[in-house]
C-alpha cells in the first residue's frame, strides 16, 4: 500500500510506534529533532529494540551532534522520571506515555533506558556519510573500496588539476578556443559536484560547440574518478555511489549485514536526501526494518548542495504510513494565524509541498509593547520624494529599506518592549535576507545608530573586509616603494592613519609608513605571515580594532586570515608575490560551499543583532525577526542549467545538467532550470517567515 502526504494525520507520540515505512511530514517549529529523541527513547524503554540495534541518519555534521546530544538528553530526562515517578518536573506526552504501566514493567524500562546509557557512546548517531564509511569499512572484500583510501573533505584542488589537463588536451593544435578556461572550470565543477546527474545534451553531435563541451564534461569526471583511485583518496559522493553498488543485488552481503545490523532506522532532515541517499536506505531497509523518515519538503532548500526534494516526492509514495507533525512549539498562535493568513494551503513548487494548518502550543503572546505580531512595511513613493506616476530605481528603494530597518530596530530596542517578561536585548532581533552582502549593509547602518550587530553563520572569512584589509597590507608588503600602495595600507586597521592625517603629513609621512612596510617585508620573508601580525599587534592593532563597534567580530576574522595565510605559506612554501595571489584567488572564488578551514568563526556575538543568510538561520528561533529583502530577487538565468528530465510510470524524474550552452534543447532546458529555482525561491520565502 502506498500514501501520499495528502492524506497523512497528524502523528502522536502516545499512540503506537511506528511500524514498515513511515513518513512523517513537519512544518517549521514542530519539533522533529524532538519527536526523534522520543521514538528512540520509546522504543528502548518498551523493549522493542535495544539502541545498539538503531540508526539515526542526518545530513551535516554539526546537525547529527546536535541530534546526538538532544537523544541523550531525552533518555536521561525518561529515566530519571520512572526513577521518581513524583518529583516536580513538569510532564511531557512522551514521559506520561512511559509512567502508563505497571511499577515492575516501569522498573524494567527504567533498567533498559540506563543500559542504553551506559553504552551511548556505542549508538550510531551519524550523517549519512559517516554511515556508508562505517557500513563499507565493515563490508571488507565484499564492497568495492579501498580500505586504505583517505578520506578527503575538498577536492577542489585536484579538480583544477585536472580541468587544466583536460583542456590543454582539448584545445592542443586549434587554432581558436573553443571555450574559455573560466568556462572550463565551471562546466566541470558542476559535472563532478553533482556526479549521479545525466550530462546534456547526451545527442549532441560531437563537431558542434555543444558536444565538445559535453565531452570536455565526461572527461574531466572520467580523469577525475582514475586520479581519486592513483591517489587512494575519496570524496563524500564516492561513499554514497559505492555503498548503491555494494546494494545493487537482492542477495548482497551489504544488505544482510546492515538488516542483521539495524531494526529500527529514524532519518532526520529528509527533505535534504538525494536520488542516490534514498536509493541505499532503500535497498537496505525497506520492507525488512522500521523506516521512519522525517522531514520537512517545505524547508527543502539545499539543490546547489544536492539536496533533491523529488527523491523525497518519490519516496513519500513508497510509504505504508504517511502521517504529519501538527503543532507549532517556536511560535506564538498569533503569529501562526497570520502566517496561515500569508501561506495556507500554498503550493512550494509542487502540488504536493502545500503548507498545512498547524496549532501552535502557546496561545498566548510572549511579545508584548512591539506592535502586530507579523507586519509588512510598504516603500510607497512619496516617501522618496516622488511623483504617483513616477518610476523608482531599485538602488533607492534598498537605500530607504536599509535605513528602515535600522531605525525600526532601534525604536523596538529602546521601545520598552517585553519578550516572555524582560526587556527586548539586541541579541533577541535577527534579521534575515538572501545575501551575506545585504546583511553587510545593514550592519553598517545599525552600527552608525551605535546598534551592536554582527553577520553570523557560515559565510567564507575570504569575502569579510578582513580579508579585503589583508590585501591591501600585501600589496604594500610586495611594493613598498609605490605611494599609493604604501597610502592604501597607511588606511587599513594595520597601520591606523586616517585620511587627514595622510593629507597633513604629506610624503615625510607616506615615508615613516613605507619603512614600516619594508621592515614588516622582511619579517613574512625570514619569519612569516605570524610575525607581521604580531608585529602589527605591537603597534596597536588590537586597541585600535576594538574601539569600532564591530571590533570583535572584526578582529576575529583578521586573525582567521593571518592563520590561514602563514598555513598555506609554510604548507606550499609561498613567498610573497604567491601568497598575494592566492589570497586573491581565495577571494574570487564563486563557490557556494564553504570549506571548514574558510568558515567564520565566532566571537562574543552573542549580544548583539544577528544578522543571518535564509539558508543560515534554517531551524532557529528569535523573539523578533525582521525579513528586508525577499522582494530584491532577480535570479539570472543559469550557465550550466539543473533540472529534472521528465519521469515515467510514476518514477522520478533523472537529475540532469546541460553542459552544451547551446542547441535545440537548451532554452527547455533553461526554463525547466528556472521554474524549478523558482519553487526553491518560495521555499526559501516559507523559511525566512516561519
Amino acid at each position: 500500500m502506498s500514501v501520499t502526504p495528502a492524506a497523512s494525520a497528524h502523528f502522536d507520540i502516545t499512540g503506537p510506534l511506528p511500524t514498515g515505512t513511515t513518513l512523517l511530514e513537519a512544518s517549521a517549529g514542530t519539533g522533529k529533532t524532538w519527536t526523534i529523541g522520543a521514538l528512540v527513547a520509546r522504543y528502548v524503554a518498551e523493549g522493542r529494540v535495544t539502541l545498539d540495534q538503531m540508526l539515526v541518519v542526518t545530513f551535516g555534521r554539526a546537525a547529527s551532534q546536535e541530534l546526538r546530544e538532544r537523544v541523550r538528553a531525552q533518555l536521561v530526562e525518561a529515566e530519571q522520571t520512572l526513577a521518581e515517578p513524583e518529583g516536580c518536573h513538569p510532564r511531557s506526552d512522551l514521559l506520561e506515555v512511559l509512567l502508563d504501566a505497571d511499577e515492575s514493567e516501569r522498573a524494567l524500562r527504567r533498567r533498559r533506558l540506563r543500559e542504553a546509557l551506559a553504552g551511548f557512546d556505542a549508538a550510531t548517531i551519524a550523517t549519512t556519510h559517516q554511515f556508508c564509511q562505517l557500513v563499507l569499512r565493515g563490508l571488507g572484500v565484499a564492497g568495492d573500496t579501498d580500505a586504505q583510501a583517505t578520506m578527503v573533505d575538498d577536492l577542489d584542488d585536484l579538480v583544477r588539476e585536472v580541468v587544466d589537463d583536460v583542456y590543454l588536451r582539448t584545445v592542443a593544435g586549434q587554432d581558436e578556443l573553443p571555450f574559455a578556461p573560466a568556462d572550463a572550470l565551471r562546466l566541470a565543477r558542476a559535472a563532478v559536484g553533482d556526479p549521479q546527474a545525466r550530462l546534456e545534451p547526451e545527442d549532441a553531435d560531437p563537431e558542434t560547440l555543444p558536444g565538445r563541451r559535453l565531452a570536455f564534461a565526461a572527461a574531466v569526471r572520467a580523469e577525475l574518478d582514475r586520479r581519486k583511485r592513483r591517489l587512494g583518496i575519496l570524496g563524500y559522493d564516492d561513499l554514497l555511489s559505492q555503498l548503491a553498488a555494494a546494494l545493487r543485488e537482492e542477495d548482497a552481503p551489504a544488505r544482510q549485514r546492515m538488516r542483521q545490523r539495524w531494526k529500527v532506522v529514524l532519518v532526520d532532515e529528509f527533505q535534504d536526501t538525494d536520488p542516490v541517499q534514498w536509493e541505499v536506505l532503500d535497498r537496505a531497509f525497506t520492507g525488512h526494518a522500521t523506516l521512519v523518515l522525517i522531514g520537512d519538503p517545505k524547508q527543502a532548500i539545499y539543490a546547489f548542495r544536492g539536496g533533491d526534494v523529488t527523491a523525497y516526492l518519490h519516496a513519500a509514495t513508497t510509504a505504508t504510513t504517511a502521517q504529519t507533525l501538527g503543532t507549532n512549539w517556536r511560535s506564538d498562535q498569533a503569529l501562526v494565524d497570520s502566517l496561515q493568513t500569508v501561506l495556507g494551503g500554498a503550493a512550494l513548487g509542487d502540488r504536493e509541498i502545500v503548507v498545512r494548518d498547524v496549532v501552535a502550543a502557546n496561545e498566548g503572546s510572549r511579545l508584548t509593547g512591539a506592535g502586530a505580531p507579523f507586519r509588512l512595511r510598504v516603500v510607497r513613493k512619496h516617501l522618496l520624494g516622488r511623483k504617483p506616476g513616477s518610476k523608482l530605481a531599485v538602488k533607492a528603494i534598498r537605500e530607504h529599506v536599509v535605513a528602515d530597518v535600522a531605525r525600526d530596530i532601534k525604536r523596538l530596542l529602546g521601545s520598552g518592549a517585553t519578550f516572555d517578561g524582560r526587556a527586548i536585548r539586541p541579541r533577541d532581533v535577527a534579521v534575515v535576507a538572501y545575501r551575506n552582502a545585504d546583511l553587510q549593509t545593514i550592519q553598517q547602518a545599525l552600527l552608525a545608530l551605535d546598534v551592536p550587530a554582527v553577520v553570523a553563520g557560515s559565510g567564507s572569512v575570504f569575502a569579510t573586509p578582513a580579508a579585503t584589509e589583508w590585501v591591501r597590507l600585501l600589496e604594500a608588503l610586495e611594493q613598498p616603494h609605490r605611494s599609493a600602495r604604501v597610502r592604501s595600507a597607511a588606511l587599513t586597521c594595520f597601520v591606523g592613519r586616517s585620511a587627514a592625517e595622510l593629507d597633513a603629513g604629506g610624503d615625510a609621512l607616506t615615508d615613516r609608513v613605507a619603512e614600516t612596510m619594508r621592515d614588516w617585508a622582511e619579517l613574512l620573508t625570514t619569519r612569516g605571515v605570524a610575525a607581521v601580525l604580531e608585529a602589527a599587534t605591537s603597534a596597536g592593532l588590537t586597541e585600535r580594532v576594538l574601539s569600532r563597534a564591530d571590533g570583535e567580530r572584526l578582529l576575529t576574522d583578521l586573525r582567521h586570515v593571518g592563520q590561514s595565510l602563514h598555513e598555506v605559506a609554510v604548507e606550499e612554501r609561498l613567498g610573497l608575490v604567491a601568497l598575494l595571489t592566492w589570497l586573491r584567488g581565495q577571494m574570487a572564488e564563486d563557490k557556494v560551499e564553504v570549506a571548514s578551514d574558510r568558515t567564520r568563526r565566532l566571537d562574543s556575538d552573542a549580544a548583539a543583532v544577528q544578522l543571518v543568510t535564509i539558508h543560515g538561520s534554517k531551524g532557529l528561533e528569535y523573539p523578533v525577526v525582521y525579513v528586508p529583502t525577499l522582494w530584491d530577487r532577480f535570479p539570472p538565468k543559469p550557465e550550466v542549467p539543473l533540472f529534472h528530465a521528465a519521469g515515467s510510470d510514476g518514477e522520478p524524474g533523472r537529475r540532469c545538467i546541460d553542459v552544451g550552452g547551446a542547441g535545440p534543447q537548451w532554452s527547455a532546458d533553461v526554463a525547466r532550470a528556472v521554474a524549478e529555482d523558482d519553487g526553491e525561491s518560495l521555499r526559501l520565502l516559507y523559511v525566512a517567515l516561519t
